[in-house]
């Protein structure tokens, strides 16, 4: 239970930080905290040490990379052409839309 609380406040402190960061005008720290791998360190992290260890993340790399180009990349491009258009946050909520089709799309058809 511990190692969930641990993972829910990593998580949470990147994000904290990266919003901090661009608010007080760290414009090129609040990219780089923006593009780190939280979701996937800490899940990786837990994975290594689940049935399956090494061998599971190496696997699981290769399913995000592949995801991140069919729903990660279209998701990005929705959010920087709509943003300016119909205002960021109905950008955001139909760039997730598209995501989660996407993710659901490619998780269901991908084979290891």
């Amino acid at each position: 239970m511990i190692q969930y609380l641990l993972a829910f406040l990593a998580g949470g402190t990147l994000t904290l930080t990266a919003v901090a960061f661009e608010v007080n005008g760290f414009t090129l720290l609040s990219r780089v905290a923006t593009l780190f791998p939280v979701v996937s360190w800490v899940s990786y992290l837990f994975i290594a040490d689940s049935v399956g260890g090494e061998a599971a993340v190496s696997k699981h790399a290769l399913f995000v990379m592949f995801g991140t180009l069919v729903a990660w990349v279209p998701y990005m491009l929705i959010i920087y052409y709509f943003a300016p258009k119909i205002g960021a946050h109905k950008a955001i909520a139909l760039g997730m839309g598209v995501f989660f089709i996407l993710a659901l799309l490619f998780a269901a058809l991908y084979k290891d």
